[in-house]
């Protein structure tokens, strides 16, 4: 990790950001990684194949299509909305901040509900957002339906992840739809994982009937792109356009436009890794259930990961690293995650592994 910022810079810089650090992922190199949410199978050779064709295609003189016109068709045919309804990004994460800079500020209201993803917060403070919090139940981690309503009658700006980051907790429809109604701003559903999750979980379908509705998907997770970088939001055209209006230009540069591309159009070949992923997650699940003598708790996910408290995960997590080369993601000092751990899905060699090391690290041997 480099050096943090001096007294000098940091007294130059905007007060907001000023407040901040550089973002530490915490990353080791390791035998198995299970501390980022990525899909450890891989992508499918004949997927591979094609994005290998896609890049050696790719034409690097020339900018990159603004608006990633051809993936941007490519997923309003998958999901059955016109173009005007879809932007790409680089990444969730662009399209996250882009959020608050068309919808954030001074006078503006981010509502969320914590635990959740921790760049919600950041994003919206960098940029001088009010942030309420609605905290989730503290042995469920479901969202307080009543309170969240209330909050976002008030709200610029609703962020709910479903599932969510790092609990799993699927988010209800009727509740977003309670949601837009309520909300005066942009009401977002973070659906990266929503793959993984049982048919007919997403709020997409309620896209028709809210303009103020937007849907953030990824392939990032169970397409094998993470490190190409693609984010896109589903929303209504206005949505859309304010997005566009604040986005920095050529962002998605051309690799990822082809990689990206190719993956969607052979999405279907994910399918098998998809299902493979939610088994061993169910398996994952009961092996650690069996645990609770040895002080594990471990919660249902629909997503390629499981939020698991145990007694001194920090040390946990620091052993399973140095002694066994198994990275798994702390979340122990989080408001309301104490002592928990949040375990990626991987390979039935790379979840054997991991419950071999922990059992023997919570037995003493």
């Amino acid at each position: 990790m480099p050096q943090g910022i001096s007294d000098r810079i940091r007294a130059v810089m905007r007060p907001s950001a000023a407040a901040l650090e550089p973002y530490d992922p915490a990353f080791s190199q390791v035998r198995i990684n299970l501390s980022a949410n990525e899909n450890t199978y891989g992508m499918p050779p004949e997927v591979k194949a094609a994005v290998d064709r896609g890049l050696c295609d790719a034409v690097t003189n020339r900018y990159p299509q603004p608006l990633s016109n051809e993936l941007r068709s490519e997923l309003a045919r998958w999901h059955g909305v016109g173009e005007d309804h879809v932007i790409v990004g680089n990444g969730g994460d662009e399209l996250l901040f882009n959020l608050f800079l068309a919808f954030g500020g001074r006078d503006h209201v981010l509502v969320s509900c914590e635990p959740t993803f921790s760049v919600y917060r950041l994003y919206a403070e960098l940029v001088e957002t009010t942030v309420v919090d609605v905290p989730r139940n503290p042995d469920t981690f479901e969202c307080d339906a009543d309170a969240l309503a209330e909050a976002a009658s008030r709200a610029s700006i609703v962020v709910v992840t479903s599932p969510n980051n790092p609990t799993g907790n699927l988010f209800p429809i009727e509740q977003t739809r309670r949601l837009c109604e309520a909300c005066p701003g942009i009401v977002l559903l973070d659906e990266a994982y929503m793959e993984f999750a049982p048919d007919g979980s997403s709020a997409e379908p309620l896209l028709a009937e809210y303009d103020n509705l937007a849907v953030l998907h990824t392939l990032s997770k169970a397409f094998c792109l993470a490190g190409g970088r693609i984010g896109y939001v589903l929303a209504s055209p206005s949505v859309v356009n304010a997005l566009a209006a604040v986005r920095q230009p050529y962002s998605v540069n051309v690799f990822s436009q082809a990689a990206g591309l190719a993956a969607v159009k052979n999405r279907k070949t994910f399918g098998p890794t998809i299902a493979s992923i939610a088994s061993e997650r169910d398996r994952l699940l009961d092996e650690l259930a069996t645990m609770e003598d040895l002080g594990v708790t471990v919660w249902p996910s629909a997503a390629n990961f499981l939020l698991v408290r145990m007694p001194d995960a920090h040390v946990v997590r620091n052993r399973l690293r140095d002694e066994f080369s198994i990275l798994v993601r702390d979340f122990s000092s989080a408001p309301g995650l104490r002592d928990c751990l949040r375990i990626t899905v991987g390979m039935p060699d790379e979840n054997d592994a991991l419950l071999d090391a922990l059992r023997q690290l919570l037995k003493g041997e």
